[in-house]
C-alpha cells in the first residue's frame, strides 16, 4: 500500500525495490550523474505538451499553487511521490505550472508599468519589464539556482558517496527537472509577496521613512525566506537525500541583511527594498 510509505514529515519514503539499484524495466533507461541514476521525464516531451495546452491540467496546477501558500506546502511535492511510483520520475509531465506562472508575470509586469507610468513607448517600456521578469528573474536564476542545487544535492547529499559505494550498485540522483519544479514551486510564494501584495502597497513602500522601510523590507524578507524554505522541503522530500538543511542556510544571510537594516536606519546605511527595485527598473 502506497499511502503507508509516507511518513508524517515532509520526506517522503518509496519502497526500497526503486531505490539502490535498477535492474531492468524503466529503470534501465535511466540516465547517469557521477556515478548514480537521474531517472528523468524527457525534456522534449515536456516542451511538446506546452504546445498542447488541452493536454494541461490547469486546475490541479492551480491546487498546488494555493497550497504553496498554506502552512503546510510539504503536501505539493506528495504528488511526486506518486508519480515515481506510477511513473518512475520525480518531476512533473505537465508544463502548466510553468504556464499559468508566467502568465501571472506577464499580467503583473503590465499593472506595474501602468501604475509606474512607463514613459516614452508603453509597449517597448511592458514588454521589456516583462522580459525580465519572465526570462531573467524567472526562468534563467531558475535554471542557475537548479543546476547548482541539484549539483550540490547529488555531489554531497546522496546517503552513499560515490567514492565509499558498491560501484555495483546504481544510486538514485536528482533529476534536473524536479530540480526545475522545486524551483517552480519556491518562486510562486515569492511572486504572490513581491508581485502581488507589494503591488497594493505601493503606496506606503515607496514612501520616506522608517514605517515604510519595515513593511518593504519585512515583505522581502519573507518572500526569500519563504523561497528558501520552500527549495529545501523540495531536496527533503526525496528519501535518498540527507543533510537537506543546508539549503535553509541562505536564511540567515537574509535575516542578517533584514536585522542590518534596522540598526544601519538611523545612521543613514539602512535601505528600503521596494524603492531600490523600482530605480532598477524604472528610473
Amino acid at each position: 500500500n502506497a499511502r503507508q510509505n509516507i511518513r508524517p514529515s515532509s520526506r517522503l519514503s518509496i519502497p526500497s525495490g526503486n531505490v539502490g539499484s535498477i535492474s531492468g524495466g524503466r529503470g534501465s533507461a535511466s540516465s547517469s550523474y557521477g556515478g548514480m541514476s537521474a531517472m528523468s521525464y524527457d525534456p522534449q516531451q515536456y516542451l511538446h505538451r506546452i504546445l498542447d495546452f488541452q493536454q494541461m491540467d490547469v486546475q490541479s496546477a492551480l491546487d498546488q499553487m494555493r497550497t504553496l501558500c498554506t502552512l503546510q506546502p510539504q503536501r505539493v511535492y506528495k504528488t511526486s511521490y506518486y508519480r515515481k511510483q506510477t511513473k518512475d520520475h520525480w518531476s512533473r509531465d505537465d508544463p502548466a505550472f510553468a504556464i499559468l506562472q508566467i502568465g501571472f508575470l506577464a499580467v503583473a509586469s503590465l499593472a506595474y508599468c501602468i501604475a509606474f507610468r512607463v514613459s516614452g513607448n508603453m509597449l517597448y517600456g511592458t514588454l521589456r519589464f516583462a522580459f525580465n521578469n519572465i526570462i531573467i528573474n524567472y526562468l534563467l536564476s531558475g535554471v542557475v539556482i537548479s543546476t547548482i542545487c541539484r549539483s550540490i544535492a547529488n555531489t554531497y547529499l546522496t546517503h552513499q558517496h560515490p567514492r565509499n559505494s558498491n560501484s555495483h550498485v546504481v544510486r538514485q540522483g536528482v533529476e534536473w527537472l524536479y530540480a526545475f519544479d522545486i524551483h517552480c514551486n519556491a518562486f510562486f510564494p515569492f511572486f504572490v509577496l513581491i508581485y502581488c501584495a507589494q503591488f497594493f502597497l505601493l503606496p506606503v513602500v515607496l514612501q520616506r521613512g522608517l514605517v515604510s522601510l519595515i513593511v518593504s523590507n519585512t515583505l522581502y524578507a519573507l518572500a526569500f525566506g519563504w523561497y528558501f524554505y520552500i527549495t529545501h522541503l523540495g531536496y527533503r522530500a526525496l528519501p535518498f537525500l540527507s543533510g537537506t538543511e543546508v539549503f535553509l542556510f541562505p536564511v540567515a544571510g537574509v535575516a542578517a541583511i533584514y536585522v542590518l537594516n534596522f540598526i544601519g536606519f538611523p545612521f543613514g546605511l539602512g535601505f528600503n527594498a521596494s524603492r531600490l527595485v523600482a530605480h532598477l527598473y524604472f528610473d
